[in-house]
């Protein structure tokens, strides 16, 4: 498990697929958020770097964005409170100047049998992976559609939107329930001029999957699924979703793109 550690850069004029563009990444500070700020940016995107709680890491992410050249701004919001959610997305606007790419990363996943399972913990589950997702999804298209901008929604869902996982149904309840409120709000805002799809990453080595990576055992049991033979990196996913987000994905929408090294083929997570 790596974090971005050389020094950040923009790509040449010449590769950047978001010049122009203005983007928010909800948990944008840490794992696949936090790759995904930083490649948006590489594209030419300014970012909105969304945080909860502690701003140093979002802060130094701006910085190191800002020293490349890039544009960039940290956001405090919570994607479970509908006025806070409003007030972050007014506030993106008005300092990026606009708002037309959304990057709904935020989630959160803990395991419990289901005979175990506090009603606490799954509303936990769901007010994050799904209803803040709504939430942010249903401003994001407010601000677009007001401001008349051909913009994209991306949803990072999972391969656990199609493979069931034991001890995760709040968290599989969630990412199911993304994919189809993506498909149904797709149908709705693609004669608007505004694109939804989904990217869904598979085994990807991030802070979130610590404890297994740093269990050879369970790390290769896992790795075992995956028929390319390795974790996916952060980068993996970040790359994936700048292209989505871009114009050359034009004619996507609606779909789930699985980043996942073919996992989600002929899965066996029973």
């Amino acid at each position: 498990m790596t974090e971005r550690s050389e020094p950040f850069t923009l790509h040449p004029p010449d590769a950047r697929l978001l010049e122009g563009r203005h983007a928010i990444v909800t948990g944008g500070d840490s794992g696949i958020g936090r790759g995904t700020c930083f490649e948006l940016a590489a594209h030419g995107a300014a970012v909105a770097v969304d945080h909860q709680g502690d701003d140093a890491e979002a802060r130094r992410m701006v910085e190191a964005i800002e020293a490349a050249g890039g544009r960039a701004i940290a956001v405090q919001m919570d994607v479970t409170a509908e006025d806070d959610v409003t007030r972050a997305f007014a506030q993106v606007r008005q300092e990026l100047g606009g708002l037309d790419l959304l990057v709904n990363n935020a989630g959160i996943e803990k395991p419990f049998a289901l005979t175990e399972m506090p009603l606490a913990e799954w509303q936990r589950v769901i007010d994050v992976n799904l209803t803040g997702t709504f939430l942010c999804s249903r401003e994001a298209a407010r601000i677009m559609r007001r401001d008349g901008a051909r913009g994209t929604i991306v949803m990072i869902s999972s391969v656990h939107e199609q493979i069931p996982w034991v001890t995760f149904s709040h968290y599989c309840a969630s990412k199911g329930g993304v994919k189809l409120f993506a498909q149904s709000i797709a149908r709705e805002l693609a004669p608007h001029g505004i694109r939804v799809l989904s990217i869904a990453p598979g085994a990807i080595a991030t802070p979130i999957n610590a404890d297994i990576l740093a269990d050879p055992e369970r790390k290769a049991k896992i790795q075992e699924e995956i028929p390319l033979g390795r974790w996916g990196e952060v980068e993996d996913v970040s790359r994936a979703v700048a292209w989505a987000a871009s114009d050359q994905a034009s004619y996507i929408v609606g779909a789930t793109i699985f980043v996942d090294g073919g996992m989600t083929l002929y899965p066996r997570f029973i």
